[in-house]
């Protein structure tokens, strides 16, 4: 639901001329009523009929609800004063209940593992839109501090890829789950820190989102179809081969967001990705009912028949986002 909140309110600021902000308003208010738990913290699904049917805590879908909230807080004047606290209670909640000893936060309030990177991420992500609308330092902290456990722990040392699952250290996972790269979110944390590093002038930051931008692109597409696919060993060989969408977006983000870092033949090369990118995710757009899309590209250069994920339309709306915004700067 915060996803589709973003979207909406972004869509009508790259034109879209339908009710935005009352379908933005709605979904903040059901949301809020269907999801919000006794505990502080936000459901993992309910039903249609907005009784709740997975009450599990999970960081990510936390994330996203403080996502949701800073882009009520910045669209919807009505509304910003109870965005704002409502994503300050959940932050609350989360320093209070969640935080990990060291750096980060946890998945549960009893140990539960691997720790993953993947729910940072956007936690990271809704702390910078945060600083678009508050000025607690708290938001720019934590992005900080994520930032940092990114640069010291999530991403190898030695070969400067994003690992995903982690023990209560913020060690590799042990087994085979400790060894997954997604190219998808080398793609995404490369545009993440490449924001992040700007805004601090972080060199570190830039430095390693080339990096990791570089891993994706090396090792993460297939050639033959032309898209990002699921996984990585840490060794870069392939894992999962599936391509699901939502990489392609975030390769598109990041091509943009390092061509916007670069300078000559550097910046030349970076740019020359981005209609690759829109390319790719083009497959997926194609022979659907409009407005619709695909999400699984097989090995063979086939799609899974099955229904449209909704989640897939943040990752669309912000990927067109992005390239609007820098083709206005060109």
């Amino acid at each position: 639901m915060p996803r589709q909140i973003y979207s909406f309110l972004e869509g009508e600021r790259l034109g879209w001329n339908g009710p935005a902000i009352r379908i933005a308003s709605d979904l903040h208010d059901w949301f809020k009523g269907a999801y919000l738990l006794k505990e502080g913290y936000f459901a993992a699904a309910v039903d249609a009929h907005g009784k709740v049917s997975d009450p599990t805590f999970d960081l990510y879908n936390q994330a996203f609800a403080l996502f949701g909230f800073a882009n009520v807080a910045l669209a919807i004047p009505e509304q910003r004063e109870e965005a704002i606290a409502s994503a300050n209670r959940l932050l609350d909640l989360l320093q209070q209940s969640y935080r990990h000893p060291e750096a980060g936060f946890l998945e549960s309030t009893d140990g539960r593992l691997p720790l993953r990177s993947n729910p940072h991420m956007h936690l990271f992500e809704a702390c910078l839109a945060w600083e678009s609308v508050s000025e607690d330092p708290d938001w720019s902290n934590i992005a900080d501090e994520i930032a940092e456990l990114a640069l010291t722990r999530f991403i190898d040392p030695v070969s400067g890829g994003l690992r995903e699952f982690f023990d209560m250290e913020w060690r590799p996972y042990p087994g085979e789950d400790g060894r997954i790269m997604e190219p998808g979110h080398q793609f995404e944390w490369a545009w993440l820190l490449a924001r992040w590093g700007r805004l601090r002038n972080d060199a570190g930051a830039l430095i390693a989102a080339r990096r990791l931008y570089d891993i994706g692109w090396t090792y993460g597409i297939d050639e033959s179809r032309g898209a990002a696919f699921m996984a990585l060993n840490d060794d870069f060989t392939v894992k999962d081969p599936l391509a699901r969408l939502w990489a392609q977006t975030e390769w598109l983000k990041a091509a943009i967001a390092l061509t916007e870092l670069s300078s000559g033949p550097e910046r030349d090369a970076y740019a020359s990705d981005i209609p690759d990118a829109v390319a790719a995710l083009k497959i997926y757009l194609n022979d659907v009912p409009k407005g619709l899309w695909r999400d699984k590209l097989s090995p063979d250069g086939t799609f899974v028949e099955e229904q449209a994920p909704a989640s897939s339309l943040y990752h669309i709306v912000c990927a067109i986002s992005e390239l609007d915004r820098f083709t206005r700067t060109l």
